[in-house]
């Protein structure tokens, strides 16, 4: 049976559409400044070229951090680039502030933790729900001291040398 090539790259490319629907993007140096205390899970508003920036991986949010406004919780200097097929009208600009969007209940509960000293809250992860709808981890995080990461990288370099050792 001889397929008709056009048909065969029309397939090929819905599955590299739906292999793109699945993406999760992590903030490995968060938990390397940070102890986490509390994750929650929070939508997040977006443009149609940012969704499509972020499903090809075109995050960078080492530098992000949250802020409470007048209307609830923005998530502020995540850096998603410009999506390049998106032409200059329908593009984004790569950083600016997105607010999230959570309960009542729990911007209420993230408010009453960031009065208390040392507390912030930063991105920790991005990723696809069941859905298909981004959405962003944010952690309710105290900063670590220079010895705290000194010991959990001792810690990692022992776990590294025993799972040698036995497996």
């Amino acid at each position: 049976m001889i397929c008709h090539p056009e048909r065969s790259r029309r397939i090929k490319f819905r599955i590299i559409l739906e292999l793109e629907k699945n993406f999760t993007i992590v903030n490995r140096k968060a938990r390397h400044d940070y102890f986490i205390d509390e994750s929650y899970t929070a939508g997040i508003v977006l443009t149609g070229s940012e969704i499509k920036s972020i499903r090809l991986g075109n995050v960078n949010m080492s530098e992000g951090y949250c802020v409470f406004m007048s209307d609830g919780l923005w998530v502020k200097n995540i850096h998603i680039s410009e999506f390049k097929q998106g032409g200059m009208m329908h593009n984004h600009v790569p950083i600016r502030d997105r607010k999230l969007l959570l309960t009542k209940k729990e911007l209420r509960k993230l408010k009453e933790k960031m009065e208390i000293k040392g507390y912030t809250i930063v991105p920790l992860k991005f990723f696809a729900s069941e859905t298909g709808y981004a959405k962003l981890e944010i952690g309710l995080a105290r900063g670590k001291k220079m010895y705290d990461k000194r010991e959990d990288l001792k810690k990692r370099d022992v776990e590294r040398e025993i799972k040698r050792y036995v497996g």
